[in-house]
């Protein structure tokens, strides 16, 4: 595909690179706290629990502030959007190294400040956008290339965090990340907007609906009901694996170092299945492949619990489940874009991913709560796979067809 097919503007072509060093920056950083649970745990005196409940704050303020940040992106625009909130960022990281850092600190540190921030450079905000950027036929593509970028800072977080922590100790690791955040910062200055009078779903146009018409519309639709539920599901299995793995692996007898290694191959496997996915999002039925994704997941963690201890084992989780862990995003955000417009597009996919925080943060509380009062994960692992199976049920009755004021506006 040229780029001339492809891309439907030079402003789109800007667009998509920003955002996708802004997700990559971001969602890479987002990654690595699990690997300084040890740290935590010896110079702050923390607890598994605690640990877990902040990473869980953490992942429920950056889904509450999601559809503020979008909200906000759509009526100011992304990019001034994006730098704000990457301040919150960058004072949480600093905070967390260098200012009052135990007890309730620890938790608005790397809880409550670094949640909030992501809410508006992680992931939701870029997308939405991208989204606006590119027709139903070619955003689902659009939307996994950004999707995919995530999976290099998921690759390459894990290395450099494990190299610096080794070398330079927690601490100064931590300062290091703030060069990243005036990075991500920098690539939002490009981040560009659509005008109103141009804004694309398939040459429709769609400015005279208000944002609480949006909301009710959408509120209204059993399919983005069904979707809040599926993304709640997703939410919780991923934040489980990344916040708690670390841990896992020694309680199972792995090789520490498999949990580094998981980590990287799920970024790097997470370019392909982001990819694969959202190009398969513009020739075939959206929640179907919602519903592959979540059976597939299920199965997955089920192997992975029940199979040998072994190297092996371990390798092949992270490359299957890396396969599968941001590929819901594309058909997700797709279903939104398709079935209501892209007008309110950030909103109402922030609304959503709202209900996927809510899950992250009852993986990684739970993970914890269950580690603490029984000495394993098992409960947790259960529970995400009964989960998965449930999400690939409930994405088959989704209606996507494109709501009719789409066709007569």
């Amino acid at each position: 595909m040229t780029k001339e097919k492809f891309f439907p503007s030079n402003v789109a072509f800007i667009t998509l690179i920003s955002a996708c060093f802004i997700v990559a920056i971001f969602m890479g950083l987002r990654m690595v706290f699990g690997l300084f649970t040890d740290f935590f745990v010896k110079d702050l005196q923390c607890t598994i629990t605690e640990f877990g409940l902040a990473i869980g704050l953490q992942m429920l303020m950056w889904g509450m502030f999601a559809p503020i940040f979008g909200a906000l992106a759509d009526k100011i625009g992304s990019g001034k959007v994006t730098i704000l909130a990457a301040c919150f960022v960058a004072l949480g990281i600093y905070l967390l190294y260098s200012g009052p850092n135990t007890g309730i600190f620890f938790q608005i540190n790397l809880g409550l400040l670094i949640g909030i921030g992501l809410g508006g450079t992680a992931i939701s905000v870029q997308i939405g956008a991208v989204g606006k950027h590119f027709p139903n036929k070619t955003r689902g593509m659009a939307i996994g290339i950004v999707v995919s970028m995530a999976s290099i800072g998921y690759f390459f977080s894990p290395i450099y965090t494990k190299y610096a922590l080794s070398t330079f100790g927690w601490e100064k690791t931590l300062n290091t990340y703030l060069y990243f955040v005036l990075f991500g910062m920098i690539a939002a200055i490009f981040l560009r907007e659509v005008k109103k009078e141009k804004n694309i779903n398939d040459g429709i146009k769609v400015d005279n609906q208000t944002l609480p018409e949006a909301l009710k519309e959408a509120f209204n639709h059993k399919g983005f009901i069904l979707l809040i539920l599926g993304f709640f599901v997703c939410g919780f299995n991923i934040t489980l694996v990344s916040a708690h793995i670390p841990m896992y692996i020694q309680e199972r007898g792995f090789e520490i170092w498999t949990a580094a290694a998981i980590l990287s191959l799920i970024g790097l496997f997470n370019v392909f299945g982001t990819l694969s996915f959202g190009y398969l999002s513009g020739k075939y039925s959206k929640k179907i492949l919602l519903s592959i994704l979540y059976f597939a997941r299920g199965i997955v963690l089920i192997l992975f619990l029940i199979l040998p201890t072994s190297t092996y084992v371990a390798i092949g989780f992270g490359v299957l489940y890396g396969f599968l862990w941001l590929a819901t995003i594309p058909p997700t955000n797709g279903i939104i874009s398709q079935v209501f417009g892209t007008k309110y597009l950030a909103t109402l996919y922030g609304i959503v991913f709202f209900s996927h925080q809510i899950g992250s943060f009852l993986g990684a509380y739970l993970g914890g709560y269950f580690y603490d009062q029984y000495g394993s994960y098992d409960y947790a692992w259960y529970l995400s796979v009964g989960l998965s199976f449930f999400a690939a049920v409930i994405h088959l009755p989704i209606d996507e067809k494109p709501l009719p004021r789409l066709a007569t506006t």
